[in-house]
């Protein structure tokens, strides 16, 4: 796509075939020594970058999951998107289609762009801003684009069909013979193992477990998915590691489903079709190391499971247990004693300890019409720094976001979803 982008292929293909032999007009670009924006780098963009640099390109990516050691391995240059916009000839898309990610070429960002940029999409349709891409083209900002996925398929009508320095294509990205054949020879192994042997691989919900620890484990294993998440939802910058320590009593146990329910939990928080049996695999693609550590007698409870998250900034941890009825629950957050059970809406607050914060908050809520189900606190130090987490019945609008996180004593709120 790129190279029929850059050399204008399909359009000249057409006018040769019709007569023409308009030489002159089809006046491409060099794809060599230009610098290609990669925007997610996982399997498929790490793939797209080593091509490019076969091309003799010069490869910029973005992604908040790719590491600094692993955008080193893979030799490209790990920037933010802004950057990213402002320095690529070509941008190409490779994340999944989520709330984060829904537009991220929007206008503004595709106004940010180097001028002349041309624009690939083989990811997924919603990822850009078509009508928006459309104006920009016709203004002579964006020089082209190429796209194999639109925001609504079968696409019958669409604002950058019939532009010049277009080319569209009919979701076409695994549609090859190899592919096709490849994926029925791996489900007749599959299948032949399991009947022949018993043994499952690749399966799309589940690690294995054995029916008599698996009413054990369940309880452990949302525990440790919430855990994830939560810290996943809090987590904005490159994760370079993961840690996961488990104390008491569950030591005992099969912890390897645990730690694919936490990583699973945080890795969806950015990422969609995120599995207990992908999760580890995704993580390992961007560079995340996972770190297990047992502790067979614990300090305080018969039975934790501690997460941290570390990225190139900070280190912070969110700590589980089971309650008296095998319930999970939440122990610590950043090592500042809690107890609280998660629900479908909450919000988090990090505050200085000051008073009035309380009050506020409850008034905001109020005002906007929202219910508070349960107001869990806790703080360093008198003074110091504070945590608040609130259940919700339905979820804190933007702009009610927006007062919570200009109140003086908070330093961020954060809105959250289980």
């Amino acid at each position: 796509m790129m190279l029929a982008l850059a050399r204008q292929i399909p359009a000249a293909d057409q006018s040769t075939q019709a007569g023409l032999w308009e030489k002159s007009k089809f006046v491409g670009a060099e794809i060599c020594g230009k610098t290609l924006g990669v925007i997610g780098c996982g399997n498929i963009g790490a793939i797209v970058a080593s091509r490019a640099q076969g091309l003799k390109m010069k490869v910029i990516a973005f992604d908040p999951f790719l590491s600094k050691e692993r955008a080193i391995a893979l030799g490209v240059a790990k920037v933010d998107l802004e950057t990213l916009l402002k320095k690529a000839d070509i941008v190409t898309l490779h994340t999944p289609l989520n709330d984060k990610t829904r537009n991220i070429l929007s206008r503004d960002a595709l106004r940010a762009c180097k001028k002349g940029v041309r624009i690939v999409n083989c990811a997924r349709g919603g990822l850009v801003d078509e009508a928006a891409l459309a104006e920009e083209i016709k203004s002579g900002h964006i020089a082209g684009a190429a796209l194999d996925v639109f925001a609504d398929e079968p696409a019958k009508n669409n604002p950058l069909f019939g532009l010049p320095g277009v080319v569209c294509t009919p979701h076409l990205g695994a549609s090859t013979r190899e592919a096709q054949e490849n994926v029925a020879v791996q489900i007749a192994e599959q299948m032949s193992d399991y009947l022949m042997t018993g043994a499952i691989s690749n399966a799309v919900n589940f690690p294995s477990v054995s029916a008599e620890d698996a009413p054990k484990l369940k309880p452990y294993i949302v525990l440790a998915e919430q855990l994830g998440s939560f810290a996943g939802q809090l987590t904005d910058s490159s994760i370079r590691k993961i840690c996961l320590i488990y104390s008491g009593d569950v030591t005992e146990l099969n912890t390897d489903p645990m730690t694919a329910a936490a990583l699973a939990g945080v890795l969806s928080a950015s990422l969609s079709d995120v599995n207990m049996v992908s999760a580890p695999t995704l993580a390992k693609t961007r560079g995340i190391e996972i770190e297990e550590v047992k502790r067979p007698t614990a300090h305080h409870i018969e039975r934790e499971i501690k997460l941290t998250v570390v990225t190139d900034e900070w280190e912070r941890s969110v700590s589980g247990t089971l309650g008296l009825s095998g319930e999970p629950r939440m122990v610590s957050v950043r090592d500042i004693a809690m107890d609280f059970a998660v629900t479908e809406h909450m919000l988090f607050v990090r505050n200085c300890d000051q008073p009035g914060l309380i009050g506020a908050l409850g008034t905001l809520c109020g005002e906007a019409g929202l219910n508070i189900a349960t107001l869990n606190l806790g703080r360093e130090k008198p003074g110091g720094d504070a945590i608040c987490v609130v259940a919700l019945d339905a979820p804190v609008p933007d702009v009610v976001l927006d007062k919570i996180t200009a109140l003086s004593q908070v330093l961020r709120a954060r809105r959250l979803l289980f």
